[in-house]
């Protein structure tokens, strides 16, 4: 075994993620599976894990890489291949396993790859992937002896997935056209065709694997990559398109004009439909979140709340909290109602054609009883991952004697015309800012004023650690 070319900032909040061929080499990944095997024996769990990829061009190597440590590590394998990440979780509660892992790099550019984890059913995060990277960094010999006699064998789950799928849902009697596109990721093999299965008309675009993403990039939160499915929605006069991303765990969302329902909005509309059902349910939804969301939860009976972002962070909300369902602007939804309460845009899809094909009203219309406000998109500005919590954390002391602030993910401010949130994204070097008003010029306001507190809190940061190093013995020699 080589050494590994070890980077630690691949070891993310609540996954493993960087750039494929430079960061997650055949040698760091097999010692990530050795260190999670080693995971699964000393948490007493059951000696078998499942393992997906996504479509790719480097997962079938990490893959490799993986399920060698993992077997090293005295584990048995179950192999469900390409599948979105949904599908994985999936055999992760259908079959008997003490964990899971699916090597996907999710939204993120092709050449980037990475893995998300499961022991005992729930995402791991937090100390749990800092224990993966402290065994990977103390190298080998910190790992037990490699086992002997552990096997991978292939599973197929993708029929028992779509069998329980049309089960979940009651279709009504309006006939549904739509337009979906896979961004050729993996879920374009399965979507269409379980749509179809119930009666729905679709149109595909890019619903062919191809980890290249030679059309657009997989991620339905950025309006460039909907235009096609917008398009297309108009050209075929379609009630509505959809989009997922390269694993299948994120949505998004156009009208039947072609115009985008962002993911908070679309939490909101199947709020509405659930709480029918269940008056009074708990639903989560993340600080970016558009004030119209938790206002609307309340309106109609429910119990809102706002949590973290990240994939991980709301599922252990929702289980803390007895929620029935959550999402994020991401376009992560997340049922546990009739369902078992983790992100899969397939069942998302099916739970809004299930409002839709027992309405007569169009998607716009039913989108349109919300109250309309004035948002930016999520703005992101660069900044350096040594300093960007810092940023955030001087920007929340500014703002904390005046304002009404929020302070569980960053810092989301109140103003007199709306808000505004800095909050450290835990995925890259990046700031994610984004503002609500009632008047775009106060949204513009809140941005400007939020950009300047970020400008003014990293020149001094910068300055300061300019500063101390400076001062230290080794600069001065």
């Amino acid at each position: 075994m080589t050494e590994p070319r070890y980077n630690p900032r691949i070891f993310r909040a609540y996954d493993i993620r960087g750039v494929a061929d430079r960061d997650l080499d055949d040698g760091t990944i097999y010692r990530i599976g050795r260190a999670f095997a080693a995971e699964i024996h000393a948490r007493g769990l059951l000696d078998r894990v499942a393992v997906g990829r996504d479509a790719r061009l480097s997962s079938p190597r990490i893959r490799e890489a993986l399920v060698r440590g993992l077997c090293d590590g005295g584990v048995d394998v179950l192999d469900v291949g390409i599948v979105p990440s949904p599908v994985l979780y999936f055999a992760a509660y259908m079959r008997e396993v003490g964990g899971a892992i699916m090597v996907t790099g999710s939204h993120n550019p092709a050449e980037d790859n990475g893995l998300k984890l499961l022991l005992d059913k729930g995402a791991i995060y937090g100390d749990a992937i800092l224990r993966l990277r402290a065994a990977v960094e103390a190298g080998d010999a910190a790992l037990p002896p490699a086992a002997r006699g552990r096997t991978a064998r292939p599973i197929a789950v993708l029929r028992p997935y779509c069998d329980q799928q049309r089960l979940l849902v009651q279709l009504g009697p309006r006939k549904i056209k739509m337009v979906v596109d896979a961004g050729n990721g993996p879920t374009g093999p399965i979507a269409p065709d379980l749509l179809r299965s119930l009666g729905i008309d679709v149109i595909e675009i890019y619903c062919d694997l191809d980890g290249r993403f030679p059309n657009h990039h997989p991620d339905p939160t950025v309006e460039e990559n909907l235009r096609d499915l917008q398009a297309a929605v108009v050209q075929h006069g379609a009630d509505l398109g959809v989009a997922y991303d390269g694993d299948g765990d994120r949505i998004g969302v156009v009208d039947e004009h072609g115009q985008v329902i962002w993911g908070d909005r679309l939490l909101a509309l199947l709020a509405r439909a659930l709480l029918r059902e269940v008056p009074g349910a708990a639903i989560v939804g993340e600080v970016k979140c558009s004030d119209v969301l938790f206002d609307d939860i309340a309106a109609h009976g429910g119990r809102p709340i706002m949590a973290a972002v990240g994939h991980s962070l709301i599922k252990a909300r929702m289980k803390a909290e007895g929620a029935l369902l959550a999402g994020e602007m991401s376009g992560h939804i997340f049922f546990a109602h009739r369902y078992f309460g983790y992100d899969d845009a397939i069942h998302a899809t099916l739970r809004l054609l299930e409002i839709l094909s027992n309405e007569v009203r169009p998607l716009s219309a039913l989108a349109a009883e919300l109250p309309a406000t004035f948002a930016t998109p999520e703005l992101r500005l660069p900044c350096d991952d040594d300093l960007k919590f810092d940023v955030v954390a001087s920007v929340l002391a500014r703002y904390r004697a005046s304002h009404e602030v929020v302070d569980i993910d960053g810092a989301r401010v109140r103003f007199a015309a709306g808000w505004g949130l800095v909050r450290a994204s835990n995925t890259g070097p990046v700031l994610v800012l984004r503002c609500e008003a009632r008047s775009q010029a106060d949204c513009d306001a809140i941005e400007a004023e939020l950009r300047a507190a970020v400008l003014q809190a990293t020149v001094e940061l910068a300055a300061r650690q300019r500063s101390a190093e400076a001062a230290t013995p080794e600069s001065a020699t």
